[in-house]
């Protein structure tokens, strides 16, 4: 598995370089503030939505610690997407969140 720290996806968001967040917190969780590039797809609901990602694009996810935006790592990466894990979650973010 592929993995990025917080801080690389900060400084990649802060340098205007292309990169496709994923944000797989269960909707309470967003509400209390989430990377403003990110989409939200639950992790319940990701093997439903796949059909709305491209396998062309590498996307990043993101989820509270890191455990879940893993699972969701090994999820699309069985159906063929390039995926990245953001290790740390937001419990390591210190960007801003909207």
């Amino acid at each position: 598995m592929i993995e990025i720290t917080p801080l690389e996806v900060q400084e990649k968001l802060n340098t205007n370089k292309t990169i496709h967040l994923i944000d797989v917190r269960e909707v309470d969780e967003v509400k209390e503030g989430k990377i403003p590039q990110a989409i939200h797809i639950p992790l319940g609901l990701l093997e439903f939505r796949m059909h709305e990602l491209d396998k062309g694009i590498e996307y990043t996810m993101v989820c509270r610690s890191g455990g879940r935006s893993g699972r969701a790592v090994h999820l699309l990466e069985g159906h063929g997407f390039k995926v990245v894990n953001m290790v740390g979650g937001m419990n390591d973010w210190e960007g801003s969140v909207e």
